[in-house]
């Protein structure tokens, strides 16, 4: 039986004391920062009418913690383990016991794009594209945190060269290091896919395409992974086998394309 040893990095980062950073704090925190720093860059770089300015990004940056953060927690309730929360309300404000969800946190920041958009003038689908380009790099951070913790790991993979035995599997097989494929496909393909495109003028002068590009690159990538990762202990497989992130990535694909021709045709129009 093929298996790599699983690096033996503590989930703290930092303790001093009773206080305890751990690895996972620091990926939001490193998302955040080198997002709004990207994003600063983006908007000095591209100017225009409606376009976000760098002092809209720094302002945005507060909304976009709240919106991770809110949304986040509250998919994880809604999509992941409504049954529990609905015996334990109280727990579902306990955010430090874990338990957030992609999906609601990209819905969190929609919805504070599209408030800090209309209380600013600007247009929401380049400030969609701006924050669009800058998302993969917390996803990448973020996926490699859950590597550390060892957590949303693989499906069972006994032969596979560079299988890793998980601490907290309570099975103790070899697995896919999903979290790796995630961070690789959702964090740094996509990042350079949109960063290439971002350079291109004929790219930006379609407000929503580049978030459209970010929708449809995610979704695939979430959708692929998904065959990789062991499916969430209290939903397992659904639908014709398939698990909750792919049935939540078809939409953002739908969702995607349609920004893509929206911006398309506008232009063109």
């Amino acid at each position: 039986m093929l298996t790599l040893a699983f690096p033996a990095i503590d989930p703290v980062a930092v303790e001093i004391g009773p206080i305890a950073i751990r690895w996972y704090a620091l990926a939001y925190l490193a998302g955040f920062v080198l997002g709004w720093r990207y994003c600063l860059y983006l908007a000095r770089s591209a100017p225009g009418p409606g376009r976000p300015t760098p002092e809209d990004v720094d302002d945005f940056l507060t909304w976009a913690v709240i919106g991770v953060i809110l949304g986040g927690r509250l998919g994880y309730v809604l999509f992941y383990n409504l049954p529990y929360y609905v015996e334990n309300p109280l727990e579902a404000l306990m955010v430090w016991h874990g338990g957030m969800s992609f999906h609601g946190g990209l819905l969190g920041v929609v919805a504070a794009i599209l408030l800090f958009a209309l209380r600013r003038g600007l247009s929401p689908f380049a400030m969609g594209d701006l924050i669009a380009t800058a998302a993969p790099i917390g996803l990448f951070f973020g996926r490699v945190a859950n590597f550390i913790n060892g957590e949303l790991y693989g499906r069972a993979a006994p032969d596979l060269a560079w299988a890793f035995v998980f601490p907290r599997d309570p099975l103790q097989v070899p697995r896919h290091p999903s979290q790796l494929y995630e961070a690789v496909l959702e964090g740094l393909v996509l990042f350079v896919v949109l960063a290439l495109l971002a350079r291109r003028p004929d790219v930006r002068a379609r407000p929503g395409l580049l978030a459209g590009v970010f929708f449809i690159g995610y979704g695939l990538s979430r959708i692929i992974a998904e065959f990789f990762r062991e499916p969430d202990a209290q939903l397992g497989f659904l639908w014709g086998g398939a698990t909750m992130g792919q049935l939540l990535s078809i939409p953002m694909v739908l969702f995607g394309l349609w920004l893509a021709v929206r911006a398309r045709r506008a232009v063109d129009a």
